[in-house]
């Protein structure tokens, strides 16, 4: 007997990927201290884990592509395989320790810790104005 074959998909919502099209989005939070020291953070991938490494430094907001960790085109159409877009955000404590508010008091002053945007630190920072 011939016929049409109906096939029914749906799309089950990740609880850590959001997706757009093949491309996939992931936002993690890491602490300040991670921020400014550099650590290496675990991304969910289709495939598993993916071990990423931040540099010292990292700026709350900073968007990482790992390209062709996305989705893969339908049965090939479309433009390959999408990218998996990491965006970090740095947690800020609001509660300090008396020693801790102390650290920070004393760091205050230093060159490191007054704002002196290079050209990269810049575009970043004129992305996130304009967002709102």
């Amino acid at each position: 007997m011939n016929g049409d074959l109906l096939v029914v998909i749906e799309e089950v919502p990740h609880n850590n990927l959001r997706r757009d099209g093949n491309n996939l989005f992931y936002s993690t939070v890491i602490s300040v201290t991670d921020a400014m020291l550099g650590t290496d953070i675990s991304v969910p991938c289709l495939d598993g884990n993916y071990k990423v490494h931040l540099e010292a430094g990292t700026q709350s907001g900073t968007v990482i592509k790992l390209r062709g960790k996305g989705l893969p085109s339908v049965n090939g159409y479309g433009s390959g395989t999408g990218d998996l877009y990491v965006k970090i955000l740095v947690w800020i404590p609001r509660k300090l320790s008396r020693d801790e508010r102390e650290a920070i008091e004393n760091m205050k002053g230093s060159r490191s810790f007054t704002p002196d945007l290079s050209r990269d630190d810049r575009a970043l920072f004129d992305k996130e104005k304009n967002i709102f």
